[in-house]
């Protein structure tokens, strides 16, 4: 078992009676939660594999029993009611519904924007719609993906999108019908002024914009903070999430990553849209009854927690700055709450730092191929001993640096760098 003990001015073993403390300060207690709730909530903050990994709190789920109990199908939930109008005036559209995750609300936009092929959907060639949702443009709206690099290397552009725009009527190549863009896309935030000129591009030919919003909370989160806006207020967020949505017809809203809902993403669009949605999401076997605590719980961690995200950011940049003292490469610009690095400039192996931090008496997790991902559940004590368990590392292992693959994406950031 490895130990830090000399590195950093911080202690990594912890008492295992300490783990109740921090615990039921970030909203897990025994009484209510149980013992391994409050045991899984220490482990959740020290995980940095992914902000999926955030825990409902006491508070969430209590305030999820008194939802509404009526059947959401039949249009009868109040809870589930009340959360889509709420999403929908924060986004600035005209409604929105209700689905179980990111996948599923992206698909089902997709289905409903897609009328009949042969169709195609132009996507950055890393996009979770292209490449992580099981082949579902393919399999549920018989489309296929025109996936773009960006010239830029980082994101696309007008220009890039403009190149590639299939308008004709040429039968060998199926015609663009939806222009999809992720905000962030790996952390990443795609400039506002670049997504309004796309916007304009899509619009003067008549197609149709999708947004994979599954972290544009944080995107909204970062201009709440750079705008000097007070984030405990609706209508700071409003304000801002209107304003990134506008180029867009639709976007998925994913709840369950950075916001911390246990279960939930949200479509929004026009009332024509969402009731057209609400017909495939019936077909896709996503209508679900007595839904209400779920969306409660979403609704909650809404109020609750997207004003942590800034804290978040914060810590990522952190983070970031520790691992490039050491020598790591940070392979893309931390701009929210990710992180990419590799340790190769320093002669260790992300497999080796990720099995150096796992043998620690208080393990610390990350992607093993160099991915962290800062979720309000982190313990801010733990970015630190992070960067201290890899100073350690390197003065114990550290030697020549690897050469840089050239091929692999993971080393030189070129194409997909992790979701």
């Amino acid at each position: 078992m490895a130990t830090i003990t000399t590195v950093a001015p911080v202690t990594l073993k912890l008492a295992a009676a300490s783990t109740a403390a921090p615990a039921s300060r970030l909203g897990i207690s025994p009484d209510i939660g149980g013992q391994a709730n409050v045991e899984r909530l220490h482990r959740t903050s020290r995980d940095f594999r992914s902000d999926t990994f955030t825990l409902p709190t006491d508070a969430q789920l209590v305030y999820a029993l008194t939802a509404s109990r009526g059947d959401d199908v039949y249009g009868e939930d109040e809870s589930t009611a009340a959360l889509e109008a709420r999403i929908a005036r924060l986004a600035g559209k005209e409604a929105a519904m209700f689905g179980m995750s990111g996948t599923m609300t992206n698909q089902l936009a997709i289905r409903t924007h897609m009328k009949q092929p042969p169709h195609s959907i132009i996507t950055d060639h890393r996009a979770h719609v292209h490449k992580m949702e099981a082949g579902g443009i393919a399999m549920f709206s018989q489309a296929t993906t025109h996936s773009l690099v960006p010239s830029n290397g980082a994101y696309l552009t007008r220009a890039d999108v403009e190149t590639n725009l299939e308008l004709g009527d040429n039968i060998h190549i199926a015609p663009t019908r939806l222009i999809c863009l992720e905000n962030t896309l790996s952390g990443t935030v795609l400039p506002q002024a670049e997504i309004v000129a796309i916007g304009a591009l899509a619009r003067s030919h008549g197609i149709p914009m999708h947004l994979d919003g599954a972290r544009a909370w944080e995107v909204a989160a970062k201009v709440v903070e750079e705008r000097g806006l007070d984030a405990t207020r609706e209508e700071s967020l409003q304000s801002v999430l209107t304003e990134l949505l506008e180029p867009f017809d639709t976007a998925s809203l994913c709840l369950s990553k950075g916001i911390g809902a246990p279960i939930g993403s949200a479509i929004v669009g026009s009332h024509e849209f969402i009731k057209r949605a609400r017909w495939f999401r019936k077909a896709f076997g996503g209508g679900v009854r007595q839904v209400g605590a779920m969306a409660a719980a979403a609704d909650w961690a809404l109020t609750h927690n997207f004003p942590k995200l800034a804290g978040t950011h914060a810590l990522a940049a952190e983070l970031a700055h520790g691992l490039a003292e050491l020598g790591c490469k940070i392979l893309a610009p931390v701009e929210t709450n990710m992180v990419f690095f590799d340790s190769a400039p320093i002669g260790i192996s992300l497999a080796r730092v990720n099995d150096y931090l796992l043998a620690l008496d208080d393990p610390i997790r990350v992607m093993d191929r160099g991915r962290c991902v800062v979720h309000h559940q982190i313990d801010p004590a733990v970015v630190p001993q992070l960067v201290a368990a890899v100073a350690q590392l390197k003065a114990q292992e550290g030697h020549e640096p690897f050469p840089v693959d050239k091929v692999n994406p993971v080393r030189t950031g070129a194409s997909k760098l992790g979701y």
